[in-house]
């Protein structure tokens, strides 16, 4: 009886072994080889994130209009655009810019103040900065501007305060903008000793007027100067 019993145990683990043999070389001929990247894939073809291993699907990619539709209907864009907006405008009363204006923003970010400009009805803006975001935004370095002297009616930066070369900043903004014309900055709030250390860099142009302001919820001062002598 009992040798019955023994043959029966061998059986079954034999049956088991087979089992488990035949389970594993399933398993192995499934498997995804160790790498699944295709040569599109390896020559910069641009794929949705992968499911699996192996998936990679092409997929279309989101278009420029499609992108700057979402960012543009953003409420932190909104608000940034419409504080913007209200400088421009204070602008606009003071006689220092209309809309036939040629306005030239230099480190102009992602655009909002161009995208301000052409909201208040300014047609001809050039927005610049070291990174370009088109449609508004276009690559240029602020320290040596692409433009001929005297091509614009007005210049502005909100980032003077951030500049390497803030002597150099200037004389580039003071060069391409005419004479007769203006050049605005927006800096950190400040006192009559900081506007007059940044007066003395616009060498080119005569101090109008400082006033402090709010933009975007921080407290800023504007100052404008008038270009008085050519490059």
């Amino acid at each position: 009886m009992e040798r019955h019993i023994q043959i029966l145990l061998n059986r079954l683990s034999l049956a088991s072994i087979t089992v488990a043999t035949i389970t594993l070389l399933l398993l192995f001929l499934q498997a995804p080889p160790e790498t699944c990247i295709t040569q599109n894939h390896q020559q910069g073809a641009h794929h949705r994130h992968p499911k699996s291993t192996c998936d990679f699907t092409h997929r279309a990619r989101t278009s420029l209009h499609k992108k700057n539709t979402r960012l543009w209907s953003t409420q932190k864009w909104l608000k940034t655009v419409h504080s913007f907006s209200s400088l421009f405008l204070t602008l606009k009363s003071l006689s220092h810019l209309t809309n036939h204006s040629r306005v030239l923003c230099v480190s102009a970010g992602a655009g909002h103040e161009v995208r301000a400009l052409k909201q208040i009805g300014v047609k001809d803006v050039t927005g610049v900065e070291l990174v370009d975001s088109p449609p508004l935004v276009s690559r240029a370095d602020p320290h040596n501007l692409p433009f001929f002297d005297g091509v614009f009616d007005l210049g502005f930066s909100a980032h003077l305060d951030q500049a390497l070369f803030p002597s150099r900043y200037v004389a580039e903004m003071e060069r391409t903008v005419r004479v007769g014309g203006v050049c605005v900055v927006a800096v950190e709030e400040c006192g009559e000793e900081e506007v007059g250390e940044i007066g003395r860099l616009f060498r080119k142009s005569k101090f109008v007027s400082a006033q402090n302001f709010s933009l975007v919820g921080s407290r800023m001062t504007r100052i404008i100067f008038r270009v008085t002598a050519p490059p």
